[in-house]
């Protein structure tokens, strides 16, 4: 009898919540040989049984593991079975998209969300796919899509800021960045648990300086002065040029009497007095 052994993996791409049933092992009574024609009748009828997998909750173990091709094997299998089940395809969608087979994935994703036209999560999975292709636009509408049908959810304006960011709306991605935080003070955590239908892509190739300047502004209009500092900080160490703006912006008011954020500018006005 075997046991699978449950590892949560704290990645920055995919971010799973799934509820596994926990497992007992039953040890057989071996003090007298069981009969050959049959293993399990060396259990006792009233012993307590291990509880088995069914499939959805095996492909989903197979998931948290990151054995991605064994998942899509079962996912596939449940969709053909099934195939009018969009959470199926859903999860078939993220099998593919966990192996960079983004065709396929947004093939499952598209599927997902015909079969249910308000099914969120296949929305938003369709946004990330646009969004890995530079596709902002696309993915704009797709994040917006999915958060008419369920805004109270976190991630999604999160994905929806990364896009308004690399299509260099960045007033819009501000908007979504603070929206995110005022439904999840630890929504930029990145090894906060979510659902395990929903896909969070936080790839930045570019202008990292300028988007920790706006994180850092983000938490400073939510009145969390910690996690500003630590991203004016990070927005420095980037050598973002705008540092200074902070001075006069309304949104650093309270954070500018903090000895901290001085000391984030002191570098800055040290190196000018310097020229």
């Amino acid at each position: 009898m075997s046991k699978h052994h449950l590892a949560i993996p704290c990645g920055t791409f995919l971010i799973f919540c799934i509820l596994i049933p926990a497992f007992a092992q039953v040890t057989p009574d071996t003090s007298q040989p069981p009969p050959v024609s049959s293993a399990v009748s060396s259990v006792s009828s009233t012993a307590p049984q291990t509880p088995s997998l069914s499939s959805e909750e095996l492909a989903r173990l197979y998931l948290v593991k990151k054995q991605f091709r064994e998942a899509e094997e079962i996912f596939h299998q449940l969709t053909l079975q099934q195939p009018k089940n969009a959470v199926y395809w859903n999860e078939l969608g993220i099998t593919f998209h966990s192996q960079s087979e983004l065709v396929p994935a947004l093939k499952c994703y598209q599927k997902s969300s015909k079969l249910d036209s308000h099914y969120a999560d296949a929305l938003n999975n369709m946004g990330t796919i646009y969004y890995e292709r530079k596709k902002f636009g696309k993915a704009i509408r797709s994040y917006r899509k999915a958060i008419t049908i369920r805004d109270d959810f976190a991630p999604f304006y999160l994905n929806l800021g990364y896009a308004y960011f690399g299509q260099k709306q960045y007033d819009d991605s501000i908007v979504a960045f603070r929206k995110a935080v005022q439904l999840d003070p630890q929504a930029f955590e990145l090894n906060r648990s979510r659902s395990g239908t929903v896909i969070q892509d936080r790839s930045l190739n570019t202008e990292r300086g300028r988007f920790y300047f706006m994180l850092a502004k983000s938490f400073a209009e939510a009145g969390d002065v910690d996690r500003c500092i630590i991203y004016l900080k990070k927005a420095r160490d980037e050598g973002y040029k705008d540092m200074n703006s902070m001075k006069t912006d309304p949104s650093f008011a309270a954070v500018m009497k903090i000895p901290e954020a001085q000391e984030v500018l002191a570098p800055k006005v040290l190196e000018t007095a310097e020229q």
